[in-house]
């Protein structure tokens, strides 16, 4: 055996031995992670074979592998529907209405419940900003339904005492998107500043003894320390929301939704939902999915590297 041969095989065994040590050495915690990665892999990534049902003709009696392939056929039909626009603009505009509010109301929150100095203020006023977050959707829905309804609702009465009719706001589909933004808002603003108060908990004090011997407000304070080190935060923060881009609450969506304000209420999960379920045509929905699937990854990916290179800060 020649050195150059010994040279290329002792670091393989080197690799190997080590590998082995590791999974000697931390058995235990691969035994705890077992159960958690086998249900991962049973209900994420094998259910991805039915993906294959977006190029198909599918068929229940035929089977996904037995249908018959039919390429981009269902993704054309989309492109070419009425539907097309309508759900997609629908869906893009309650997205980014979400995030323009969703994403910096509870940053806003946290940098003032974060200046707050009695603590028994501070805790009445966290339990009060997060209670709304356990209201089950369709308890919120029935909510809002029962606040807004404009018969009979508890507004339109207390409106009827002075003479003024109460505006249907459940109808009006370019009401719809402010209606789902703002319910939402209001229900997650104080959960979703969670992690920005743990953050902010991290701060090292002296920055803020430092601040105030010179001078600094609070505002200053909130503006000069606090935000600045709370952007990696935003930033992993903002990604994520970004990646779910087109992924909006579909139950809110549906329960909210009527013949009156549909224009402004069908989105691409409703629309999946309706004629995947409801009309039976699998391949149809499954495509409209995936494109929606490809979509969010794509602004995910971007947006990702688009903050690597301005901030330094990413998920991957």
């Amino acid at each position: 055996m020649t050195p150059t041969s010994q040279v290329k095989i002792l670091p393989k065994k080197a690799k190997n031995s080590r590998i082995k040590e590791r999974l000697k050495n931390n058995t235990s915690l691969y035994i705890l992670l077992a159960p958690a990665t086998i249900l991962l892999i049973i209900f994420a990534y094998v259910p991805m074979y039915g993906l294959l049902m977006a190029f198909k003709d599918y068929s229940p009696a035929l089977g996904v592998s037995g249908s018959p392939w039919v390429g981009f056929k269902w993704f054309i039909q989309y492109f070419n529907s009425y539907q097309f626009w309508p759900t997609i603009l629908n869906t893009l505009k309650i997205a980014v209405y979400s995030i323009v509010f969703g994403f910096t109301l509870p940053i806003a929150l946290a940098l003032i419940c974060n200046q707050i100095r009695v603590q028994a203020f501070k805790k009445f006023f966290q339990v009060t900003t997060y209670l709304p977050h356990f209201i089950s959707t369709m308890v919120m829905c029935g909510m809002i339904l029962l606040f807004l309804s404009p018969s009979n609702g508890l507004v339109a009465n207390f409106l009827g005492i002075f003479n003024v009719k109460m505006p249907d706001v459940i109808g009006n589909p370019n009401a719809f998107a402010s209606l789902y933004v703002w319910s939402d808002v209001w229900q997650h603003v104080g959960w979703n500043s969670i992690i920005y108060l743990a953050a902010l908990s991290a701060i090292d004090p002296t920055y803020y003894e430092a601040a105030t011997m010179d001078g600094a407000s609070r505002l200053q304070q909130m503006i000069k320390i606090d935000l600045p080190l709370l952007v990696p935060t935003m930033m992993i923060m903002l990604i994520l929301a970004v990646g779910q881009l087109l992924n909006i609450g579909f139950e809110k969506v549906l329960l909210l939704q009527n013949p009156l304000n549909l224009s402004g209420s069908e989105i691409i999960s409703t629309y999946v939902y309706k004629v995947g379920l409801k009309s039976f045509q699998y391949s149809y929905s499954t495509a409209i999915n995936l494109f929606q699937t490809v979509i969010n990854l794509v602004i995910l990916v971007t947006v990702n590297f688009i903050s690597r290179r301005l901030t330094k800060t990413g998920l991957f």
